[in-house]
Parts: C-alpha cells; structure tokens; sequence
C-alpha cells in the first residue's frame, strides 16, 4: 500500500487483515507500515493473535510467533514511535527557525502591495475589464478577483445597471 502508516483509512492494509485467516502470517516490510502509533500497533498485534494471526517484519526481522520476538516487536514499537515524535518534533523547530529568520512557507503571492494598488486605481477608473487589467498585469482574473473581491461585486452591480 503506498498510504502513510499516519493515515487511519488504508484500505488495502484494512483487506489484508479481514482476509487473513488463524494460521496465517502478516508479513510487513517495516513496522512503521503498520502503523505509526505504538497505540495501534499493540491493538493490531493483540487483534491478530486473538484471532490466531502472527506478524513478520522483513526489515526489523520481528517475528511475534515467539516470546523473545513479541518483546522485541513491542520495544522496536516504541522506539518507531519516538523516532516518528523527534521527526515531527524537527521539523517544528526548523519551520520556527526558519520563521524567526523571515521565510515564510507556502505559495508566494502572486501580487505585490504595489499591484493590488495598481489594479485597483486600473478599475476604478472604468475604462478596462477586470480582464483587460488582468491582462495587463501578466495574472488571471482568478487572481485579480481574490486580491480585489469588490472587484467582482462592483462586475455584478454593472452588469446589472446599479451602482
């Protein structure tokens, strides 16, 4: 399955474990695949084994059909997720730091303050079109229309004959 072990709906894990019969065992590459919470992987270990299922992990080498190896899955469970909490906790800092430092994430805007101010007095004075103006500024009407929204009620008004 190409969904994050984050996401809750993954359908194809979510088919794997209906069809998996007592017997069976789940085979997963990593064990952050099966999920990213130790929460969710000891609720779906302790599901699978209620219903006589064991789990593989390929690149940990866990197998849970032992007691050394339903340990050891139990404690690589919590290190997966301390290593999913100092990632998240990284990149927080880095989004702060690089914040303090004046960037800022996200689409650039599209227009400047001196554009805004350019297409307004354009369209106030009523010789051009909200698409003439957005011609002449290089932006689509979309763009005009989300920086200057009375733009789009004073369009209406006129074609309507009021002001």
């Amino acid at each position: 399955e190409k969904a994050s072990g984050a996401m809750r709906d993954r359908p194809q894990l979510a088919a794997a474990l209906e069809y998996a019969r007592p017997g069976d065992v789940l085979v997963v590459w990593k064990l952050d695949r099966l999920a990213r919470s130790l929460r969710l992987i000891l609720d779906t270990v302790e599901q699978l084994h209620g219903r006589g299922i064991e789990i593989r992990c390929l690149q940990q080498q866990l197998d849970t059909s032992s007691t050394w190896g339903k340990a050891f899955f139990q404690m690589m469970g919590i290190i997966a997720e301390v290593e999913r909490n100092l990632n998240h906790e990284r990149t927080l800092a880095g989004l702060a730091s690089a914040r303090a430092r004046g960037r800022v994430g996200g689409r650039p805007r599209k227009m400047g303050d001196a554009q805004v101010i350019s297409a307004k007095a354009l369209l106030e004075r009523g010789d051009r079109t909200v698409a003439e103006v957005a011609r002449e500024l290089n932006i689509s009407t979309a763009t005009l229309y989300k920086y200057l929204p009375a733009a789009r009620h004073n369009l209406t008004q006129a074609e309507h004959g009021t002001h």
